[in-house]
């Protein structure tokens, strides 16, 4: 059985129990980040803990921890789950408050802290290599105004990844004001005669962690990259598309509203891209 923490104790999971009164299950008032582990290293997690760091601010919930306490139990989670190649999933509210009130409890309460982990599957390089893509399909962002927090208020989100299941595609690619935003648990990048484009940082996008890795790639190996608006018709007009998440990495969309993106098979601007991206993991975790 997996073992998790929860405000300061490491336990089974069946062993876990949080008040009916946590602000998380009452008014999903709090944050969280899932963080991968590959070989037991867990992957950009200063980058992690960063964003998670913003997203407490922004909510006005303290910090529990510093850096370094942040990495020990971090990595303390992983060690006690086997290590190897795992999603580790952090998550903490605003705490559990005498009654159920829409302001901030006055006094603060403690935040309620929650750590569990799970196996990530890994394909190898050859694998990734094969790849046939994904299918997506477009659909309007209704959202709230503050998906640059990453909330743990995720149900607009559910409701977007379930509309694209039920059509057999892997994600939907969210259009607000006809612009593209980002994923429903992605970011979008799309490629126009070699050239690499993903939108802009804005309150209406959450600031991926492998987003910000894959510019730093593109810059690094010479490959063009810019942050700018994507219109819609720029989307359906891409030679290749992409999504980006901590536990995916970057896969190409090779089927878009039912029809093929560019040729319909993974671009030479991805694999150039994957191949350097399999690179940076290998000499980072080791794979």
């Amino acid at each position: 059985m997996a073992t998790v923490y929860l405000n300061g104790e490491f336990m089974d999971a069946d062993q876990a129990r949080i008040s009916p009164l946590d602000r998380g299950f009452l008014f999903a008032d709090g944050v969280y980040e899932v963080i991968p582990a590959f070989n037991g290293v867990l992957f950009r997690l200063d980058e992690h803990l960063g964003r998670l760091a913003r997203s407490l601010a922004e909510l006005r919930i303290a910090d529990p921890h510093d850096g370094p306490g942040w990495r020990r139990l971090c990595e303390g989670m992983v060690a006690r789950n086997g290590g190897g190649h795992q999603s580790l999933y952090l998550q903490i509210t605003r705490g559990a408050a005498p009654r159920r009130e829409h302001a901030f409890p006055n006094p603060p309460v403690p935040p309620t802290v929650f750590l569990h982990s799970s196996p990530l599957t890994v394909p190898a390089a050859d694998q990734v290599a094969r790849t046939e893509g994904v299918a997506a399909i477009t659909l309007d962002d209704l959202r709230w105004a503050r998906c640059d927090i990453k909330s743990i208020s995720l149900l607009p989100n559910l409701l977007l990844r379930q509309r694209a299941v039920e059509t057999g595609a892997q994600e939907a690619i969210l259009l607000r004001d006809g612009f593209v935003t980002e994923g429903a648990a992605s970011n979008v990048f799309v490629v126009r005669d070699g050239r690499v484009c993903t939108p802009p940082l804005s309150h209406c996008i959450l600031g991926g962690i492998t987003r910000d890795l894959i510019i730093e790639l593109c810059r690094e190996k010479s490959l063009p990259v810019i942050e700018a608006e994507i219109s819609e018709p720029a989307l359906h007009d891409a030679d290749e598309i992409w999504i980006s998440s901590s536990t995916k990495d970057v896969v190409p969309v090779t089927t878009l509203n039912g029809r093929p993106v560019g040729d319909g098979r993974p671009g030479d601007t991805w694999k150039t891209l994957a191949r350097h991206y399999i690179e940076f993991k290998r000499r980072l975790c080791g794979l």
